[in-house]
C-alpha cells in the first residue's frame, strides 16, 4: 500500500482538487484506492458524495473508539472509496498531542486497511501541527501544490526546512505547480526557476475554469468535461506521479 498526503502550509492552492482527480484515475487504472478527508471541511467528501455517518467521526476514528474500516465508504466510482471529514476533525491536534507515540498514530491507524487497498490518498488540512507530523511520517510521498506566486514559494521554502530541522525524510517530499496563469509573466518566470529543483514535477495543473465547476459537478473533472484541457493535464501530472512515486 502506497500513502500519498496531499498537503500545503497554505490554503486555496488546489490541493483537494488534486487529491480528488489523482484519486479518480488511480482507481479508473484498476488501483483499489482509498481517500481519508482529514481536512474539517470536507471538500474532497463533498466532490465525492460523501458525508460523515456517525456523530464526531473523524474523532472517534482518532481515539480509537471506531474502527477505519467501519467508516469508509464507497463512491459512485469504481475501485474508489472515502473516509470522509466532519468538524470534528479540527480536534486532530488536541487527540495526537496527548497520546504516546502521535506521530506513528496515522501510519497505525492505516496498517488496519493494508491488505485491501493499494493506493491511499490523504487530503490534509493547511498548516504544520501534531496532525501533520503523524502525516509526514505515514506517508510514503507528500505531494506540494503550489502556485507560482511569492507567498507560495516563501510557504514551501518554510516547509523543506521544517522537515530538515525536524529530522524528517525530505525525499519523500515532491512539488508542483498549480492554479498557474499563462497571462503572467510571474507564474512563467517562476515555474522555469525552480524546475532546476528535482523536487517538482516537470507537469502542472493551469487555473481553469472546468477545475472549479468541480464544485457544481460534485465530481473529478474527467468525468463531466473528458476531453478538456484540464482533464488532459491532470492525466499527464498523474502519469508523471506514477512513474515516480509508484511504478
Amino acid at each position: 500500500m502506497v500513502i500519498i498526503a496531499l498537503y500545503n502550509l497554505k490554503g486555496g492552492v488546489g490541493k483537494t482538487a488534486a487529491t480528488v482527480n489523482f484519486a479518480y484515475l488511480c482507481a479508473k487504472q484498476g488501483y483499489k484506492t482509498l481517500v481519508w478527508d482529514l481536512d474539517p471541511q470536507g471538500s474532497s467528501s463533498f466532490y465525492l458524495g460523501a458525508t460523515a455517518t456517525v456523530k464526531n467521526e473523524a474523532k472517534k476514528i482518532l481515539n480509537g473508539e471506531i474502527d477505519l474500516s467501519s467508516a469508509i465508504q464507497t463512491t459512485a466510482y469504481e475501485n474508489l472509496a472515502i473516509i470522509p471529514a466532519d468538524l470534528s476533525a479540527r480536534h486532530a491536534d488536541i487527540l495526537l498531542n496527548d497520546m504516546k507515540q502521535s506521530k506513528k498514530k496515522i501510519a497505525s491507524i492505516l496498517s488496519s486497511v493494508k491488505k485491501e487497498y493499494d493506493i491511499v490518498f490523504l487530503d490534509c488540512p493547511p498548516g504544520i501541527s501534531v496532525l501533520h507530523d503523524a502525516v509526514f511520517v505515514a506517508a510514503d510521498w507528500v505531494l506540494m501544490p503550489n502556485i507560482p506566486t511569492t507567498l507560495s514559494i516563501r510557504s514551501f521554502e518554510s516547509v523543506v526546512q521544517y522537515f530538515k530541522e525536524n529530522d524528517l525524510d525530505i525525499a519523500k517530499l515532491k512539488c508542483f505547480f498549480s492554479m498557474v496563469d499563462h497571462r503572467k509573466n510571474l507564474h512563467h518566470e517562476t515555474i522555469n526557476e525552480f524546475y532546476k529543483d528535482k523536487l517538482f514535477f516537470k507537469n502542472y495543473i493551469p487555473y481553469l475554469s472546468d477545475i472549479e465547476k468541480m464544485g457544481l459537478h460534485e465530481a473529478p473533472v474527467e468525468t463531466f468535461a473528458r476531453s478538456s484541457y484540464a482533464a488532459q493535464c491532470y492525466q499527464d501530472l498523474w502519469k508523471e506521479i506514477k512513474q515516480r512515486c509508484i511504478n
